[in-house]
């Protein structure tokens, strides 16, 4: 993907005296099969979410906007996968335009996607910690309002990157990756690698411990029964979201300052290659986890599925077969009387 070519490029760039072979040869193999299970995984989960907010829940909340933004912020970036799959299984092939326009996706999807879970994260926090304040900035409007200035400054924190994203040849194979001057290389990467740890990881991970801190404070205060199913939740957000994004940022981390840890060797180099492909794949994966986390976790939104799958899946099923319909129909006229039957139906 655009990350697995950012890394790419900080081995084989800088480290040119290591062979890549065993890099490439993982790249090849496995990551064409990981990426298409997360994207039917991944575009399942969020068609869903999409479908069931705007045909049943009408977005008629902030959380419903956000949770729209952080489902369509995962779809653009599932996409895009298709194109990076067969990247890692061959090579670039579809040109230099659409080189930055896909890495575009991509990154917006992932900067965006980050930037959401914040801001649900705010949302829960004020609609528990200062439900008086809630019921004024927890408007449709505000959603609104600042999804569209939270996609700009996704936009905007892409621009960067995209301007030295183009189509060249490593290692005998056309790849769509970064290409700094040579006297900004090795600081460019340090920067591009500390902004992605800082908004993948460190920024989330700090306002999520703050805000659900002082949530799980506010409920214990609280005599509701659900009070420990709602502090479950919290620890289950924040140690998922943990598990899926630390791996990555430490080894992309490792990866880029190498020379620190003491891991040049071509050993190490390819050991952190290979490594920051299994923890990007484990990223992209977050994006089937955040349906069931943000979304399915929630009783309302789950009866909102049920209804939904009622409504059409079943409706589709007995239109299609007419031989179990009529034998089910046949069944209730035999147990009920005339009208009965005629109301059930």
């Amino acid at each position: 993907t655009d990350y697995n070519a950012v890394s790419t490029t900080y081995d084989y760039d800088v480290f040119e005296p290591c062979a890549s072979d065993d890099v490439q040869a993982f790249t090849s193999t496995f990551l064409p099969t990981l990426y298409s299970l997360v994207l039917i995984v991944g575009l399942l989960g969020n068609a869903l979410v999409v479908l069931t907010l705007i045909r049943f829940k009408k977005l008629k909340n902030m959380t419903d906007i956000y949770l729209l933004n952080l489902a369509i912020s995962d779809l653009l970036f599932i996409f895009s996968l298709p194109f990076w799959a067969y990247f890692a299984a061959d090579e670039w092939v579809f040109g230099d335009t659409m080189c930055k326009i896909l890495s575009g996706i991509y990154l917006a999807g992932f900067y965006s996607g980050s930037f959401f879970i914040i801001l649900l994260t705010i949302d829960r926090y004020l609609a528990i910690v200062h439900a008086v304040l809630a019921l004024k900035t927890r408007t449709v409007a505000y959603g609104i309002l600042t999804s569209v200035i939270t996609w700009g400054i996704a936009f905007l924190i892409s621009v960067p990157e995209l301007m030295f994203k183009q189509v060249q040849k490593q290692n005998n194979r056309l790849t769509c990756t970064l290409h700094f001057p040579p006297e900004l290389h090795i600081h460019m990467n340090q920067f591009m690698t500390l902004k992605r740890n800082l908004i993948g990881l460190i920024l989330p991970m700090v306002i999520m411990t703050f805000c659900y801190a002082r949530i799980i404070g506010t409920l214990k205060r609280c005599k509701s029964d659900k009070k420990n199913k709602a502090v479950r939740l919290i620890f289950i957000i924040i140690i998922v979201y943990f598990i899926f994004w630390a791996p990555y940022n430490i080894v992309l981390l490792l990866s880029t300052f190498q020379e620190a840890f003491s891991l040049s060797e071509c050993t190490s180099v390819s050991n952190l290659g290979i490594a920051v492909q299994v923890t990007e794949t484990l990223t992209m994966a977050h994006c089937c986890v955040n349906p069931v986390i943000y979304a399915f976790a929630g009783e309302k939104f789950r009866k909102f599925v049920f209804s939904f799958f009622r409504k059409y899946l079943a409706h589709s099923l007995t239109k299609n077969c007419r031989f179990l319909y009529s034998e089910s129909v046949s069944r209730a006229s035999s147990t009920y009387s005339r009208s009965t039957g005629e109301q059930d139906i």
